[in-house]
């Protein structure tokens, strides 16, 4: 049993997850991720035994599994030290060996769907110019690979039509809008679904069987995510089928037998199941599920669906809901930590008013004691959501008698197309103000005390750490920045090119907003700067380059402030190996410690 603070610090950092699951069809199997070898790879559940056991060992982390139709083919996506480079690799059923399928390592990947024939296989990737990604087709058999739709910008195949005559293309417009194409193979031909000259997202597209028909999630027209139906026949007009007004709903999968569909419903961070009955037009809500997030739906027959479900107190594991019998049930255990799940705790969900009478919602963690100390852990994105899902330093520290407070701001997902563009562009340190306002509501409604609060914040939730402690420095005792963005012109200037178009729709361009990237931009202000700061980064960064927390580094240590750079050299944007989890988070958990008690 763990006795000292560092042993408990290190149970926490060992509660695995098993994640993405999905069904192999004919084999009442269930392959999923999992990290607990110390990097992601692929595992498998096997349903006559309910046992689990590595399908296949990767030398890098496994990041997409891709089974045919049949169930006799599996493709891997793996990447090199974390650069997200995504190579696939193919099994087959009657070779359990890993054949090198689609490799160009300096290159990323797109896995694009198998053909119903499983003869071929579509991707895309940018191996003709560093920010455009072409659509290709490989013949399994052959290896021979064609590209049979070039693109300059983001393009991405989503899956194949059901005749496979076409592919379904996905658009990148914006940084979360995007528009969905059905590609004739044949005549090159390009048909929208949905309305033209529409900004909206389109995600989660089912097709049905006869190749007639399809449905999808969108926001055409609309502020939340609602279930749409659309027909080859007339892609452009979508018919609505179910909404929840204030929530979206995220993900839907359609039953074999095409009679239902399973969704879910994000209600502030927190998911709810449901289906829809499509030939009654009803719905009914599923129950006996653990309160969490809901993710990675599969049917494993008409009646069973497998999902992933995570929570504050459960790291993820997969489970299983039964239609017909009526139950629910766990199918695997690898988040299961029953040295320390009892000190696992719910987080709080909370609200307040910031500068301009915006209500923002956040999570509280921790024992709610007065003058406890208090730090503040910012999302990235910044259009993504702080959700009810668990951290292992959130927990940790809220155990120690820290209160944790993960809000989400202006800006974050989740809330409605109008809650996330109020941070665009030159309303990027309203987000930031937030922040400050939070402080002041904790200080005042939860007696949290002023000289103890810190705060920490990886990727652009990293820049929204830098901003507070440069704009605001007299609220913040300790700052931790986790691949953050110091300026967003350097930033632009070298993230990656398919990335930079559009984050220039969210954070602004290099040819129009100059000026204001310098007015605002953390390394600018860094003689305001009075907390300590601990940045980390990955050395193979493709998204916010190590060079963001290498300039900031420099600046501040010729200044002489307190601050440390940690570089893990074997990373990307993530941080996935166990070792460097541990390092990183028993110093965060010091520093801490050092600053705040």
């Amino acid at each position: 049993m763990a006795t000292t603070s560092e042993e408990i610090l290190l149970s926490y950092l060992k509660s695995y997850r098993a994640y993405e699951p999905a069904v192999i069809s004919g084999q009442q199997a269930i392959t999923f991720l999992t990290n607990k070898t110390g990097l992601p790879q692929v595992w498998k559940w096997d349903g006559q035994t309910s046992e689990i056991q590595q399908f296949i060992e990767l030398p890098d982390r496994a990041l997409t599994v891709n089974h045919s139709p049949s169930g006799t083919k599996t493709i891997i996506g793996s990447d090199i030290n974390g650069n997200e480079k995504q190579q696939f690799y193919l099994i087959s059923e009657q070779s359990a060996r890993v054949e090198e399928l689609v490799i160009s390592k300096e290159h990323f990947h797109h896995f694009g769907g198998w053909s119903p024939d499983e003869t071929k296989i579509a991707f895309s990737s940018n191996r003709r110019s560093p920010g455009y990604f072409d659509v290709y087709i490989m013949d399994i058999a052959t290896k021979k690979e064609e590209v049979v739709y070039p693109y300059d910008g983001n393009c991405t195949p989503v899956c194949w039509t059901k005749d496979g005559k076409g592919i379904i293309l996905s658009i990148a417009e914006t940084n979360i809008d995007n528009s969905l194409y059905i590609f004739d193979l044949e005549t090159k031909e390009m048909t929208k679904i949905g309305k033209e000259n529409i900004s909206a997202r389109y995600h989660s597209i089912q097709l049905t069987k006869d190749g007639k028909k399809g449905y999808l999630v969108t926001d055409e027209g609309r502020d939340t995510l609602a279930i749409h139906s659309f027909t080859f026949d007339n892609p452009s007009e979508l018919e609505q089928l179910s909404k929840i007004e204030k929530w979206d709903i995220e993900e839907i999968k359609l039953s074999p037998n095409e009679k239902l569909l399973a969704y879910t419903v994000n209600e502030g961070g927190v998911s709810r199941l449901r289906f829809y009955q499509i030939k009654d037009k009803a719905m009914f809500e599923a129950t006996g599920l653990p309160f969490g997030v809901y993710s990675s739906l599969s049917w494993m027959d008409n009646a069973e669906l497998v999902l992933e479900i995570k929570s504050a107190i459960l790291p993820g594991d997969i489970w299983s809901a039964d239609l017909k019998e009526q139950n629910t049930k766990r199918l695997t255990y690898v988040g299961e930590n029953k040295d320390i799940n009892h000190l696992w705790t719910e987080p709080e969900l909370c609200h307040y008013s910031s500068f301009d009478g915006l209500e923002v919602p956040y999570f509280l963690y921790g024992k709610k004691e007065h003058e406890q100390p208090l730090m503040i852990y910012v999302h990235g994105g910044p259009e993504s959501q702080i959700r009810n899902e668990y951290n292992p330093v959130i927990q940790f520290l809220a155990a120690q008698g820290y209160a944790v407070v993960a809000p989400n701001v202006r800006g974050s997902m989740g809330y409605g197309r109008k809650y996330v563009q109020l941070d665009d562009v030159h309303k990027r340190m309203n987000a930031v103000a937030d922040l400050k306002w939070l402080v002041e509501d904790l200080t005042r409604e939860h007696g949290a005390n002023p000289g103890k609060i810190a705060i920490m914040g990886r990727s652009y939730g990293g820049f929204m750490v830098l901003a507070a402690i440069t704009h605001y420095p007299e609220l913040w005792a300790a700052a931790v920045d986790i691949v953050g963005i110091s300026h967003f012109k350097t930033f632009l200037e070298n993230t990656g090119p398919w990335r930079r178009r559009l984050r220039e729709k969210e954070y602004g361009s290099l040819k129009e907003d100059l000026d204001f990237f310098e007015e605002i931009a953390p390394l600018n202000h860094t003689d305001k700067m009075t907390a300590p700061l601990l940045i980390f980064h990955g050395k193979n960064d493709t998204r916010v380059p190590v060079s963001e927390a290498e300039q900031l580094h420099r600046d501040l240590q010729r200044q002489g402030k307190e601050v440390e750079l940690i570089v893990f050299e074997d990373e990307g944007h993530q941080t996935e190996n166990i070792k460097n989890q541990i390092e990183m988070n028993t110093k965060i958990v010091a520093f801490m410690k050092k600053h705040l008690q």
